[in-house]
């Protein structure tokens, strides 16, 4: 049983061991959103619009549709289209139109977006070093193995 959960939530038991890893994975999840957040706010952007930039990131100098973006964003935000509206005031990305097709808006990354993620990537380095001196790389695999297992029934199932 984990001691520390409980002190957390200030709760003597759980009702059972599902109870008690559903709410760990939730605490755990907030705690490294949280560091994220801090992060990010540093350097005047949201977590949602660094998780924008970093799937932009990985597809450029391409860009994708914002139902691309939506697929792929970690917390999907509920108006993307405002998300990315904010980030081009802020010269983070711009539109264009796709070549394959004029009707299709693309968002790609632009110069100043590149320099921010760049600028952030030692702190975002430094939270994966801080959470590789909780865990093992074994435990880190099947963590993730774990996380994924859950992910997909729960993708599977979404409406």
């Amino acid at each position: 049983m984990s001691e520390h959960l409980k002190r957390r939530l200030k709760q003597s038991k759980f009702t059972s061991p599902y109870q008690e890893a559903i709410l760990g994975v939730m605490v755990c999840a907030d705690r490294l959103t949280r560091e994220m957040d801090i992060t990010c706010e540093t350097h005047g952007i949201t977590t949602a619009q660094y998780n924008v930039l970093r799937i932009l990131r990985g597809v450029h100098p391409g860009g994708h549709p914002r139902c691309e973006i939506i697929q792929r964003m970690i917390h999907v935000a509920p108006d993307v289209t405002r998300l990315i509206d904010r980030l081009e005031k802020l010269s983070l990305v711009k539109r264009v139109k796709s070549a394959e097709d004029l009707r299709l808006s693309l968002t790609v990354i632009s110069p100043k977006g590149l320099e921010l993620l760049n600028a952030m990537q030692s702190e975002v380095d430094a939270l994966e070093v801080s959470f590789s001196s909780l865990i093992s790389e074994k435990e880190a695999v099947v963590l993730a193995e774990i996380c994924d297992k859950v992910t997909s029934h729960y993708q599977a199932d979404a409406r």
